[in-house]
């Protein structure tokens, strides 16, 4: 090609790059030579990708795994012959431009306006001063967010649309305007153009490379997005150091007892019963935030069910299997290894869910006082308000789970449950990765929540089948409708004490549905509300200070009544639970060493269960141990009722108050207004 005056001669004084300097002239070089390997790069992504959608591989998920179309094409004939809707939002939306195009203007010329729109607090994609300093920028991010609320204001507002439907045309709705946003695009980016700049274009190549990789880890078409660095930390030497021994172990758990710090511990033990779609290491993160070391501290004898990653072998495992080989055999385990026949209890999420269906089978036999009472960790009893999880229980996605069981050898990859959590906060835990990784082209750093969020465990077909059905989409447990060996399961049967924490902002386990299951029980219940979510509502150790609980002794008919007569006490929740713990633990003992009982030590803490990656073959661990077995490891015992409860068992402990009890701090603000 010739320039104006039809010379190609770069010392014409003409020529387009006459002017421009020696080092000049290497960076274009260099940015040409790097659009050219993103070029290659992205040849070789689409030449993958087209390979694996001719092939029709069987594990990968449909196009439209959630059969959506049917739902938005109702959803938008409804908005369409509802006039005034559509105008008030398209006169909102006007009003919106003619405004933002004012104080741009104005912004331009005499400096600082007030603007238009803003974006939550909470949001992290604006981050950037760019985006608040530049107009520009301001304007496109502005711009977003007015069309942002045009689309889901019009969802919102439809009338005559089943509920369950407009929800989830909303969550949809919302996905992709999230993935729409600006700041998920190169050239809408502040700060994916500034790194381009700097790195003459390296960053867009090195994130294709991370693209390719990604695509390749995931199966050459199947996106495996990295979130942190999983060779940053091991498992048993950086996290889950908590000293203590396997004592137990089926083909479901091991049981895992932590070593006493004090020299006595009250004569109850505490089984902790974590959920088994991640891996129990969350409750024993790092030392400094590490729930099950502070319990031990507490003066408790603390075990822990680590469940089994299932390989195909345990396809047909159900509820009822996790019930009578997890819980019931632990809690007999629990016995031969202290002597004691009653133990306190903890369920985490599902593993909470499976507490509550185990109380009533036991009450249903009679032997209730195997568990003295039953603490729940953001988990639901009752599943009518479970929040936008609903979404995933409809017919055709369970069908969809189904088909990708199968395609699997009977269990659900740990990659497609943590696919689906991820969606719940996309911006987060999806988007910001896409930006970091693809656009910035950087490597995600090592942080040992995120890696253990990505440390996921696989579920057999028969058990998560029958939980999507009978919880999820038909409640069956609230309704009294469930039963197990032929015995009817009825919560309001129970009187067992209950201390049931709630998160103010979990999307996993909100607080009202956790408060209508708390409603469900016929014993004396304690319910709490922690701030934060899921998981920092639960992890928040008193040293942190951070964060607060609310509390109300009463347990009026509705959350709302609730939240306005309970008061709210600064930092964590974890004191007041272990003082009413306390009262319940029986009286001091002279500290129990695992091994000491009946059971002897198989292994070392973490065990054998949470070092076997989902993304390893069947039983296969992906690192070493931490520590090697023990000598002589002893054969496992066998559940005494695994299959059946004792009938008249008593326990030997009375539930008195301890010496060590405490009151919880004198609370000192209202509650939150319950649309916190």
């Amino acid at each position: 090609m010739t320039n104006g005056s039809g010379s190609n001669d770069k010392s014409d004084p003409n020529h387009p790059w006459a002017n421009l300097t020696a080092a000049e002239l290497e960076a274009l070089d260099t940015v040409s030579r790097n659009l050219m390997q993103a070029s290659l790069h992205s040849q070789k992504l689409m030449s993958n990708v087209m390979q694996k959608a001719l092939e029709g591989e069987a594990v990968m998920p449909q196009a439209d795994p959630f059969h959506s179309a049917p739902e938005f094409k109702e959803v938008w004939q409804h908005i369409a012959t509802q006039p005034d809707l559509m105008m008030k939002a398209q006169a909102e939306l006007a009003k919106g431009y003619l405004d933002l195009w004012t104080n741009t203007t104005r912004r331009v010329f005499d400096g600082p306006v007030e603007p238009t729109i803003k974006p939550d607090p909470g949001d992290k994609r604006w981050r950037s001063e760019d985006w608040s300093q530049n107009p520009v920028f301001d304007a496109i991010k502005q711009s977003y967010l007015m069309n942002q609320n045009f689309m889901m204001g019009l969802v919102h507002g439809v009338e005559g649309v089943d509920e369950r439907t407009k929800r989830k045309v909303e969550f949809l709705t919302k996905q992709m305007t999230d993935a729409l946003s600006p700041t998920n695009f190169a050239l809408t980016n502040p700060d994916v153009l500034r790194e381009t700049m700097r790195t003459h274009g390296a960053n867009l190549t090195q994130g294709l490379e991370n693209l390719v990789e990604d695509l390749e880890a995931g199966g050459g078409g199947r996106l495996a997005l990295r979130q942190t660095d999983m060779d940053g930390f091991r498992v048993g030497i950086d996290l889950a150091t908590t000293p203590g021994k396997v004592v137990f172990q089926n083909e479901i758990i091991e049981l895992i007892q932590y070593a006493p710090t004090t020299e006595t511990v009250k004569a109850r033990p505490l089984l902790i019963a974590p959920p088994w779609i991640n891996k129990f290491y969350i409750l024993d993160l790092r030392e400094k935030n590490s729930m099950i070391r502070w319990l031990t501290k507490q003066g408790f004898t603390v075990f822990l069910i680590s469940w089994v990653n299932p390989g195909t072998k345990l396809k047909d495992k159900t509820f009822e299997d996790y019930m009578h080989q997890g819980l019931l055999a632990a809690i007999d385990a629990i016995e031969d290894a202290t002597g004691e026949t009653s133990v306190n209890t903890v369920g985490y999420c599902v593993g909470g869910t499976l507490l509550a269906a185990t109380l009533a089978w036991l009450e249903a036999n009679g032997t209730p006082e195997r568990i003295a009472s039953a603490t729940f960790f953001a988990a639901q009893t009752d599943f009518e308000l479970a929040g936008e999880l609903l979404l995933f229980v409809d017919d055709e996605w369970i069908a969809e789970i189904e088909r990708l069981m199968d395609a699997q050898g009977g269990v659900l990859d740990g990659r497609t449950m943590a696919d689906t959590f991820n969606l719940l906060r996309s911006n987060d835990l999806v988007w910001s990765f896409v930006v970091n990784n693809y656009l910035l082209g950087r490597q995600p750093q090592a942080f040992d929540l995120l890696f253990w969020n990505a440390d996921q465990t696989r579920m057999p077909k028969a058990l998560h089948l029958w939980y999507l059905k009978n919880m999820y989409r038909d409640n069956k447990l609230a309704k009294g409708e469930l039963d197990f060996d032929g015995v009817k399961l009825t919560l309001g049967d129970i009187r067992t004490p209950v201390y049931m924490q709630a998160s103010r902002d979990d999307h996993i386990a909100p607080y009202p549905s956790v408060y209508r299951g708390a409603k469900l029980f016929g014993g004396p219940v304690r319910y709490m509300m922690a701030g934060s979510g899921h998981i920092a509502g639960v992890i928040n150790h008193p040293d942190a200070h951070k964060y607060q609980y609310w509390t109300n002794d009463a347990l009026p008919g509705t959350v709302e009544e609730w939240i306005d007569g309970a008061t709210e006490t600064p930092g964590s929740w974890w004191l007041d639970w272990r003082d009413w713990l306390y009262e319940r633990s029986g009286k001091d003992v002279a500290a129990r060493q695992p091994g000491s009982g009946k059971l002897t030590v198989i292994r070392d803490a973490p065990g054998e269960n949470v070092l076997v990656r989902s993304d390893a073959k069947d039983g296969v661990k992906a690192q070493a141990p931490a520590a090697k077995p023990e000598p002589k490891p002893a054969t496992a015992a066998k559940p005494k009722t695994a299959a059946k409860p004792r009938s008249s068992s008593k326990p030997k402990t009375a539930a008195k108050p301890g010496a060590a009890s405490k009151k919880p701090a004198k609370p000192r603000t209202k509650a939150p207004s319950s649309s916190s």
